[in-house]
């Protein structure tokens, strides 16, 4: 498709189909369609054709295969219009400048200098402008007409009738030989420049807009680069080997190893690990999975190797609901564009109707020819570009491009239209009011342990692990005491803490129950303030050796410095804030009094926040949803 009413052409066509309901949206080239029962996609497909146009249907596999097949579609074409846009220019340029010149200053003119810029255009007006020819006539031989075929239609009257007025019309007035008017016409009604100009332009605004394509499938990439490529299946008789991950199928069982993505949700039926859920929840601290626990597709196994059950594979799986999710929003319009697509699916041939109405009135009115042509050739001129069709995306574009520079990527037309009366505002909160990144909330010591010690003897035993918590002591270890000491005889105990050997001492550094099976007991006073910790959203960690509790430490993810300010100006601004996140509920409420929230909603999934929102606004709520990441 190459413009809005080729978009509405596919779309009549589908929606002629008996019980079909089709929405086709240009700017993402593809189709929404919904069907009865029974009605084979290959008919659809055939309608399509029908059309004049190609389509086929999305293949089952990994979520972003189409979008990645998408996406070196558009390279490709980008690189095939640049090709163009590039030799136009090199010839639009002198063409343009050597008109004007010549046009203005009769003195300057020389034997022949018309057929200078006739050099000059024939390669715009013929190679260059190749791309609307071809659909011009595609059109044609379908019966239809678009944008390409008024400016198909625009550059070849502009170039017939320069060469007309030239050979033509030059030799009734002046007389002479043909081969006189060769080297002597006076190049009278020339609008070789026009026809070079309408295609430069054009190329550019197409060029643009497969650039523009690219970018708006981004979100539909990094969802896809979330999941995983392969995977390690496992055998009835216990032999790995690796499989593409969109040939999984419900019960295969599959290997994940430290690092890797798990390939589909499932359950976990070996094994142990620490799993990084922010992808799909938002929450900083990693989650313990152990046999029997549920995992997502998408999600990282930071830890232990895990043996996994597929239950929902491919299209079945939370990641692929995800990105539906992203695929609707990007298939909605917003409403002055749905306007501007309706008038482009009549635009085309009431401009041709025009033009010849424009050349008939002239001609009936008694003016020469040359008139009449030039009034109806401006007609289909000015046209041709359909200021309609290219501004209004254009608008959005720009308006889409000023947030960015301040910020604001902009995603949805719709959200650009409807900001204006917009009165609920939901906030996610990791990496939107808190930073996303666990810091160091306090220590506690008792007995004659130190706050350095507790500090050093902890952060050397995380600094050995690999999750997240243990990343955030190690960094507070290391920037407040110094180099950490080396440890031996290192352990990581899954889902509990870790141990090891920190000069000759016997260091345990983790939860509560990993203590009591060591046999040691932290003073109530000490717990307590852990329980306290817990309360306000941290993550608290005990530390001991030498057969005692020595202390304890809290991590927690960082509120931003901004993030309480920017609640207190949305407030002045007349609208009511509010906390949504995947994470537990006593994070969530810590951080929203933190930054002034009252209303809070916690432990919900990307879907389960669609829902809220959705419910929101059945209860007649205008609702601006802020959140970062994918």
């Amino acid at each position: 498709m190459t413009c809005a009413a080729c978009a509405a052409r596919v779309q009549k066509k589908l929606n002629g189909l008996q019980g079909v309901s089709a929405a086709v949206n240009y700017a993402t080239g593809t189709a929404r369609v919904t069907t009865p029962a029974g009605l084979p996609a290959r008919e659809l497909v055939a309608a399509v054709e029908r059309a004049g146009y190609t389509a086929r249907e999305p293949e089952d596999g990994q979520p972003g295969d189409e979008d990645a097949a998408d996406e070196r579609d558009a390279a490709r074409d980008a690189a095939y219009l640049k090709r163009r846009l590039f030799v136009a220019l090199v010839f639009f340029v002198p063409l343009t400048d050597l008109s004007l010149m010549l046009s203005l200053i009769p003195s300057l003119r020389f034997a022949g200098w018309q057929w200078l810029l006739v050099g000059c255009a024939a390669p715009v007006a013929l190679w260059c402008a190749w791309p609307f020819h071809r659909a011009a006539l595609k059109n044609a031989r379908h019966g239809a007409a678009s944008m390409d075929t008024l400016v198909s239609l625009g550059v070849i009257a502009a170039c017939g009738w320069s060469v007309y007025a030239m050979f033509v019309l030059d030799r009734a007035e002046r007389g002479g030989s043909f081969w006189q008017l060769l080297i002597h016409a006076s190049g009278g009604g020339i609008y070789l420049e026009t026809a070079a100009t309408v295609t430069t332009f054009l190329l550019a605004g197409r060029l643009y807009e497969a650039r523009a394509r690219r970018v708006a499938g981004q979100a539909m990439r990094e969802l896809a680069a979330a999941g995983a490529s392969d995977a390690g299946l496992l055998g009835p008789d216990g032999t790995e080997w690796r499989v593409p991950a969109s040939s999984l199928r419900p019960g295969d069982r599959f290997v994940v190893r430290p690092g890797e993505a798990i390939a589909a949700d499932g359950e976990v039926v070996f094994g142990q690990s620490a799993i990084d859920r922010s992808m799909m929840t938002g929450e900083s601290a990693p989650g313990e999975a152990a046999e029997g626990d549920s995992v997502v597709g998408g999600t990282v196994a930071l830890t232990g190797r895990l043996v996994v059950r597929a239950l929902r594979t491919g299209q079945d799986t939370q990641l692929s609901q995800l990105i539906r999710l992203v695929e609707n929003a990007q298939a909605q319009k917003a409403a002055v564009q749905r306007i501007a697509d309706r008038i482009c699916g009549v635009f085309v041939p009431a401009v041709l109707g025009c033009a010849v109405l424009t050349l008939a009135g002239w001609l009936l009115a008694g003016s020469p020819a040359g008139h009449a042509v030039s009034a109806g050739l401006a007609v289909l001129i000015i046209a041709c570009p359909c200021a309609l069709g290219l501004a209004t995306p254009a608008a959005l574009v720009a308006a889409c491009g000023r947030g960015a520079r301040l910020g604001i990527f902009i995603k949805r037309y719709q959200a650009l239209e409807s900001s204006r009366s917009v009165r609920v505002v939901v906030l996610d909160k990791t990496g939107t009011v808190t930073t996303g990144r666990m810091s160091l909330a306090g220590v506690l010591t008792c007995g004659e342990a130190s706050r350095a010690d507790v500090l050093r003897y902890a952060g050397a035993v995380e600094h050995a692990s690999e999750h997240a918590v243990a990343a955030a002591i190690s960094a507070a270890a290391r920037s407040e005491t110094g180099p950490l000491p080396e440890v031996s005889d290192f352990r990581a105990l899954p889902g509990l803490g870790a141990r090891g050997t920190v000069d000759g001492r016997a260091v345990v550094v983790g939860r509560e129950t990993l203590f009591a099976e060591h046999g040691m007991t932290a003073p109530a006073s000490l717990a307590a303030h852990c329980r306290a910790w817990e309360e306000a959203g941290c993550t608290a960690v005990l530390a001991g050796w030498d057969g005692r509790v020595r202390g304890a430490v809290a991590v927690a993810d960082t509120i931003k410095p901004s993030a309480a300010g920017a609640v207190a100006r949305l407030r002045g601004l007349g609208l009511h804030p509010m906390l949504l996140t995947g994470d537990n509920e006593a994070t969530a409420q810590a951080v929203a009094a933190a930054v002034g929230i009252e209303d809070v909603i916690a432990g919900t999934l990307p879907a389960d926040k669609a829902a809220v929102i959705a419910g929101l606004q059945a209860r007649g709520h205008q609702v601006a949803m802020v959140g970062d990441g994918i």
